[in-house]
């Protein structure tokens, strides 16, 4: 099937449309921004979408990917994913909408693709913002796409350490308030009356001390983001009046009668296991479901040891301006092998230390932590007696990061096909 002048009139009158396929991942036709951007000004037409975008010889779907064409096949509706594209700019990560056309048979016949680069995240070192590229990552990361646009409450969860601040940032800077301030309320530690006055603000006069009026951080975050940062650390005692300032949108600073309105996207985040809190009836009920409209699990470092390599880069470039330093393969080996107690800060201090300790510009095993050694011992990522499926997983994670994330040659050293390494790196 050839493109038609329909199909082009098609893309020429919606700039956000950049191909139109047909059922079998063919592109019809595709608009310049397309071919500069993501094709590198190659002509994809009659090529398919996966071997554009992937490089595959199959579709996604067949690969351990999400596919969004073959579950709008399937379904009829439109479909959204987040996948990692090979680009000229190298792999980066990609919004994909798909919208399937119904002809006038009342049958498919062929599908409108919309991509949007996500600038918020990068697969190669960055100086700023979440770096990333692994599945657990990646999925982390479409649930941010879903819901920053929103101005819905977003809930973070995950153990310390794996970057909840970031995440929260990164909600902030895909959404309508992104202009407006981004503003954390660390709640851990917050007495009574320091919660109050802290999140309030008070009145020249409402206790001794108040010698003038103080702005509270709700009324700074106008227009903007309120960040609470370890939202289960706050007392149950005090929980009743953040409920009461999310439930009424409305607040008063210490000491005063008028009653303020509240304009702030809220976003909090814990490392505590709040439903089962609210079980033993240390966190409110009401207030848990207020908060978890959006949870989104970060993952621990361990449950996304390909990016081990690229995050460790990453620390490198930015804890050492202006010095060339990398990682020798023995100590990286070390670092992927380690599970990171406590997750990204852990690694993040590791390699400042490393740095420190290094006389050249090579980082040796030696710089590493004592607590490290011995790790990677015979290419075994992980010494812990734990099921065999999760020994498998580790290690497919740790050859996966020696090939630089090249999951054929690796396909090709252990000898099964890619589909297969694809599965059991899915698992």
């Amino acid at each position: 099937m050839s493109p038609t002048n329909e199909l082009i009139s098609f893309l020429e009158n919606h700039p956000d449309a950049q191909i139109v396929m047909d059922v079998d991942y063919r592109i019809l036709a595709a608009n310049a921004a397309y071919r500069r951007i993501y094709a590198g000004g190659r002509d994809v037409i009659g090529q398919t979408c996966y071997a554009v975008s992937h490089g595959y010889s199959r579709p996604c779907d067949e690969c351990g990917e999400s596919c969004p064409l073959a579950a709008s096949r399937a379904n009829g509706e439109p479909n959204r994913v987040l996948h990692l594209h090979h680009t000229p700019r190298g792999d980066e990560h990609v919004d994909v909408e798909l919208t399937p056309i119904i002809g006038e048979s009342g049958q498919i016949e062929y599908f409108v693709e919309r991509m949007t680069t996500v600038r918020e995240a990068s697969s190669l070192p960055a100086e700023t913002g979440l770096v990333g590229k692994s599945p657990a990552f990646n999925r982390m990361l479409e649930l941010v796409r879903r819901v920053a646009p929103s101005n819905t409450a977003a809930l973070l969860l995950g153990e310390s350490g794996t970057g909840k601040e970031l995440v929260a940032q990164a909600i902030h800077q895909q959404s309508g308030r992104e202009h407006g301030p981004f503003v954390v309320v660390e709640c851990s530690g917050l007495t009574e009356t320091l919660f109050e006055s802290e999140l309030f603000g008070y009145e020249k006069g409402a206790f001794t001390g108040a010698n003038q009026r103080k702005i509270g951080l709700v009324e700074s975050a106008a227009g903007g983001t309120l960040f609470l940062d370890e939202v289960g650390d706050i007392p149950l005692s005090l929980q009743v009046k953040l409920l009461r300032l999310l439930e009424t949108g409305t607040f008063r600073r210490v000491g005063g009668v008028e009653t303020l309105r509240a304009d702030f996207r809220l976003i909090a985040a814990t490392h505590r296991d709040l439903k089962g809190m609210v079980e033993r009836g240390s966190f409110r009920r009401d207030l848990y479901y207020r908060l978890s409209v959006f949870p989104i699990f970060l993952p621990a470092l361990r449950e996304r040891r390909a990016d081990i390599a690229l995050l460790a880069e990453t620390l490198l470039t930015r804890l050492a301006p202006g010095r060339v330093c990398s990682l020798s393969p023995e100590a990286l080996a070390r670092l992927q092998a380690y599970d990171f107690p406590g997750n990204i800060r852990e690694l993040r201090n590791i390699i400042e230390r490393a740095i420190l300790m290094a006389d050249g510009d090579t980082l040796l095993a030696e710089h590493l932590p004592s607590e490290l050694a011995g790790e990677a011992v015979a290419g075994i990522p992980d010494m812990d007696i734990v099921p065999l499926e999760m020994a498998e997983l580790r290690y497919l994670q740790w050859a996966l990061a020696r090939h630089n994330g090249d999951r054929k040659s690796l396909a090709a050293q252990l000898g099964i096909s890619e589909r297969t390494l694809y599965r059991k790196l899915a698992a």
